[in-house]
């Protein structure tokens, strides 16, 4: 069966992967992640995450894929150490100092997509190393990955939604030129997902308008999920630890429905109503038009949510929760999301609402409502509505 791995940028992602059915999640650290925008994790955490996921039947992979410095080597040995006794199953990496001392402590390796394999001979030499997964380039099509597969007996993992980067397999120097924040280090800016202006030899100027030349629409595989598994994929992956709780959550189910089911139509809809820059088949089919594959900028999203204000109060008993509004007020109807580090996300429409024991329609800003929830949440647990 394939394994199918959500992203985890902070706790609440976290549980929301674990709440959707994901089979494995992959994280970061504050530091040596290629996504240091996340909240991430502590090294001190990292037990704690771990005992989480295995607790639930998940599997825990450690990213640990971005390049290391000559003065940083010491201090990979010192996380690894840390990662062997947390029990992790398998950390994501590239860079061969980090993959050289995981092995030596005997830490399972899956090659991060920074590698960028996308052959054969390529994924039989890591296997010589030890490394026991590849985590394929994102250029690769189905019949390339076909041949991989065919040609060598390793794990194979793929990409199967989220963003995708205009240059190879993410190895981009823009940010880093433009703005001293290194794409190779987990911490790009995105400058490829803006408008320019084009300036000639004479200074002649042009605003290229709302064509985003080098900003990529979404990866979204469900319309040929079946085409994958039937390739014999081992793991798919969802990228996004840069983005919200609900669009793990949503698109964990989604794909989770899709592998277990087979089928995809309503779930793409499904995938629509959270953050999306639209969506592109990627390389899997064949190499992607520039309709197919850029000229998009900011969220197709069909749903938003709006923070609203937190929870005061939690009755367990009766699961009544007290919110106090700060920012916007509610009515009977509207759709509430919960958000919270060991609540995760939580959606429910509301039927009924009360103020000090008396039944009301609607309640204003700087009220504090009563509201009945299905499931339990917490103290200080964040509270939205989806528009």
């Amino acid at each position: 069966m394939v394994e199918l791995i959500s992203p985890a940028g902070d706790w609440i992602s976290l549980r929301a992967a674990i709440q959707a059915g994901a089979d494995a999640v992959y994280f970061g650290l504050k530091e040596f992640s290629m996504r240091a925008k996340a909240k991430n994790f502590k090294l001190n955490e990292l037990k704690k995450v771990v005992e989480l996921c295995h607790e639930n039947k998940v599997k825990a992979y450690l990213t640990l894929n971005t390049i290391i410095y000559e003065d940083e080597l010491d201090k990979i040995k010192i996380i690894l150490e840390k990662v062997k006794e947390a029990k992790i199953d398998a950390i994501h990496a590239w860079d061969m100092a980090v993959v050289k001392e995981a092995l030596k402590l005997k830490i399972e390796v899956h090659l991060s997509t920074q590698a960028s394999v996308s052959n054969s001979e390529a994924a039989k030499f890591y296997k010589k190393l030890g490394v026991k997964r590849i985590i394929l380039a994102r250029e690769c099509s189905l019949n390339q990955i076909k041949e991989i597969k065919k040609n060598v007996k390793i794990e194979i993992e793929t990409f199967v939604h989220g963003a995708m980067c205009v240059s190879i397999s993410g190895r981009c120097f823009i940010s880093q030129f433009e703005f001293g924040k290194s794409a190779n280090r987990g911490e790009c800016i995105q400058p490829c997902r803006r408008e320019y202006i084009v300036e000639d030899e004479e200074g002649k100027k042009l605003k290229l308008g709302s064509n985003f030349i080098m900003s990529p629409k979404d990866l979204c595989a469900l319309p040929f999920i079946d085409k994958l598994v039937k390739v014999g994929i081992d793991a798919f992956k969802i990228e996004g630890r840069n983005r919200s709780p609900e669009y793990v959550k949503v698109v964990t189910e989604a794909y989770r429905e899709a592998i277990d089911k087979g089928f995809y139509k309503k779930l793409l809809e499904k995938v629509k109503s959270v953050y999306n820059r639209g969506f592109s088949s990627g390389f899997y089919l064949d190499i992607p038009t520039s309709d197919d594959w850029t000229d998009v900028y900011g969220s197709k999203a069909k749903k938003k949510k709006v923070y609203v204000g937190k929870i005061v109060h939690f009755y367990g008993k009766i699961k009544v929760v007290e919110i106090k509004l700060e920012t916007k007020g509610l009515k009977q109807g509207d759709v509430l999301m919960v958000q919270g580090p060991t609540t995760g996300v939580h959606e429910q429409k509301i039927s009924s609402m009360e103020i000090k024991h008396k039944k009301i329609k609607e309640a204003k800003k700087g009220k504090m409502v009563a509201v009945r929830l299905s499931k339990t949440a917490r103290k200080n647990d964040k509270v939205f509505v989806i528009k």
